[in-house]
């Protein structure tokens, strides 16, 4: 009796993809021969579905394989297109202008580092130094009776008003004046009128303005018997001015009359105010 001979082996593929579609199809009997034959052929598929099952058992393995061993993709940076993206091109260009002080965090005020002050401009130094002499000179103008008054500081006041051409006050300073000659006589043919005549020069450094002049008479014990004041006005003659100065080392020569307030005056005394 002559072995039939065994159906080809389907590849593992064909085998994988019937089971799968067909289960079925495994559970199919086949026909039953005559002369034994199916028998042997239960056993070579028997042994080939073992076969089949193991290497397909491997196979599965070897698929799930790679599988696990797959490293996860990375990215690739994505490059923009100008052409096809014009804003993210500008958007791109302003991020890479940015400069680094602006991109980065502001750090607290506690530690940023003080920054230098500008440097003040010169022309601002000029300006603050010449308002500051304007307000000196206008000090110094308004109050320029009481600085003329002084000896220290009349000589630079006198010098400011003559370059501003501001009036200043004359000197007063009575015990600059020196008496050069004096004299004191009745007035013939008027009873008690006495004739008062006396000269006196300024020695002062400034010119002054003219004296107020005190004239004291005394008797023979020296008790003083009488006593007044003459303002310029008083024994000035009408033509002369009162407010006229005497520059220093000028003399000048004065004459009045004064009534005797007693016949008993023999003495008589003059004093600069």
């Amino acid at each position: 009796m002559t072995e039939s001979t065994p159906p080809p082996r389907r590849p593992l593929a064909t085998f994988l993809r019937a089971s799968s579609a067909s289960p079925s199809d495994d559970a199919t009997v086949p026909p039953t021969d005559v002369d034994g034959t199916t028998a042997d052929k239960e056993r070579d598929m028997e042994v080939d579905s073992a076969s089949d099952n193991t290497s397909s058992e491997s196979d599965r393995e070897d698929i799930a394989a790679p599988d696990a061993a797959i490293e996860p993709e990375v990215a690739e940076p994505v490059s923009v297109d100008s052409a096809h993206d014009p804003a993210g091109d500008e958007a791109f260009r302003r991020l890479a202008e940015q400069p680094e002080a602006e991109a980065a965090p502001a750090a607290p005020s506690f530690m940023r580092a003080p920054e230098a002050p500008l440097p003040t401009p010169r022309w601002q130094w000029g300006l603050v130094a010449g308002l500051v002499v304007v307000l000196a000179l206008q000090i110094a103008v308004a109050d320029r009776a009481r600085l003329a008054a002084d000896a220290g500081s009349r000589p630079w006041i006198a010098g400011l008003c003559s370059v501003l051409r501001c009036s200043l006050p004359a000197w007063q300073e009575p015990t600059a004046f020196s008496m050069i000659g004096r004299d004191v006589r009745p007035v013939p043919g008027q009873p008690g009128a006495l004739q008062v005549q006396a000269s006196f020069r300024n020695d002062a450094r400034w010119a002054q303005g003219w004296p107020s002049l005190r004239l004291s008479l005394s008797d023979a014990d020296g008790r003083v018997i009488g006593t007044r004041v003459f303002a310029p006005h008083d024994y000035l003659d009408p033509a002369t001015d009162a407010a006229a100065v005497l520059e220093p080392g000028q003399s000048a020569q004065i004459a009045f009359r004064v009534r005797e307030p007693a016949a008993s005056t023999v003495a008589f005394t003059f004093e600069f105010l």
